[in-house]
């Protein structure tokens, strides 16, 4: 890496948001370090899509660091809940994992210091979203106070940056940027409860709010469905 180079880490989870976070940094000039968090989690398919958003975007490097949330269980995605597929409510539903971005900012966190990056990238929004607490603006912005507070980067004046691009992004805006990009959203994955034939599910909230953001954005929408509302 040229040594003017800059870097950020990326959070990389293999979904949609995550996948064009990763494209915009990559589009800024940043050589990328993605982690991604195999936490477990029911969809572990989208750990696939993360490899193959990875290679695509040619990261510098690619961890994906073993992390087993099942052990403490309190979420549809870690346990053995019903994923709900009767429609996005107002509500923190099921799907939410306890405090699920604030560990993995926390682990993104130390490896953006360990590897002398002062910028993390994260795809969270806070529009067409489930609701989680951990994606709302408030959330980012304590955070990355914290980790000035946290780290000796931080201490020393060297302080970290929490990147949210698509914080006030629509789905369909979304689609658009990976439109424009030049990245294939059928690289990712977003169904919280896969069928079988590694098919998206059609009725969780996830795959709901995809099929939204393609329908409004007016894209034709790559995704296999198993079944659409």
């Amino acid at each position: 890496m040229n040594q003017d180079q800059k870097k950020a880490i990326v959070l990389l989870s293999g979904g949609l948001d995550s996948m064009v976070s990763a494209a915009m940094a990559r589009e800024q000039g940043y050589d990328i370090v993605a982690l991604t968090i195999d936490y477990n989690q029911r969809h572990k398919i989208e750990l696939q899509s993360a490899v193959q958003i990875a290679a695509k975007l040619e990261v510098q490097e690619h961890i994906v660091l073993p992390l087993d949330l099942s052990r403490f269980g309190g979420s549809a995605l870690t346990d053995d809940i019903d994923v709900p597929k009767s429609g996005v409510t107002n509500d923190i539903p099921v799907t939410y994992v306890p405090a699920r971005n604030l560990i993995f900012l926390s682990l993104t966190l130390g490896l953006a210091e360990a590897r002398d990056a002062r910028d993390i990238f994260i795809g969270v929004n806070a529009l067409d979203y489930s609701g989680y607490p951990d994606c709302r603006p408030e959330f980012i912005e304590g955070f990355e106070k914290l980790a000035d507070l946290a780290t000796k980067a931080g201490d020393q004046g060297s302080g970290f940056t929490i990147q949210t691009p698509l914080q006030y992004m629509t789905k369909a805006d979304i689609a658009k940027e990976a439109r424009r990009l030049d990245i294939d959203p059928a690289l990712s994955w977003s169904c919280y409860d896969p069928a079988e034939g590694n098919l998206h599910c059609g009725f969780c909230d996830s795959c709901r709010l995809r099929q939204k953001g393609f329908e409004e954005a007016g894209i034709a929408d790559p995704t296999r469905y198993a079944l659409i509302p």
